[in-house]
């Protein structure tokens, strides 16, 4: 039985794969799109939504009391090792989601790989259009 087992082991031990998750994370929020195969993309698809999450929530408690958005940064920071890009994300991307309740990625198919047929698969931040 599997239960309370999350996640896809991506054919690597724990080390590569929490170092892959991170890296891949943070290329999606720089450049906002990755290609990449479909189980990967489903592997991070969670952990960036929920980064975006909790940068909505620090932007919305920033206000009232900042300790709670240091505190999110600092979380965010944890999670991505990355300044610059904890930046753009608090600064950037989240603003840009602040009205909608989730489902900030998109996933297009592209087809299947040409060396060994994996599929693959575009990973996008969901731009919002201006009203």
């Amino acid at each position: 039985m599997r239960h309370r087992v999350a996640g896809k082991k991506l054919g690597r031990s724990s080390g590569q794969r929490t170092a892959l998750r991170r890296n891949m994370v943070t290329s999606l929020f720089r450049h906002e799109k990755i290609c990449t195969t479909r189980a990967k993309a489903e592997a991070i698809r969670g952990q960036s939504e929920k980064l975006i999450t909790l940068a909505k929530r620090g932007l919305a408690a920033e206000k009232e009391t900042p300790a709670k958005g240091v505190h999110a940064r600092r979380l965010a920071a944890a999670r991505l090792n990355d300044r610059q890009i904890v930046k753009k994300l608090f600064d950037e991307i989240a603003p840009r989601y602040q009205d909608r309740p989730g489902g900030y990625t998109r996933m297009f198919k592209l087809g299947q790989r040409k060396g060994d047929a994996a599929p693959m698969v575009l990973l996008e931040l969901i731009q919002e259009e201006a009203k």
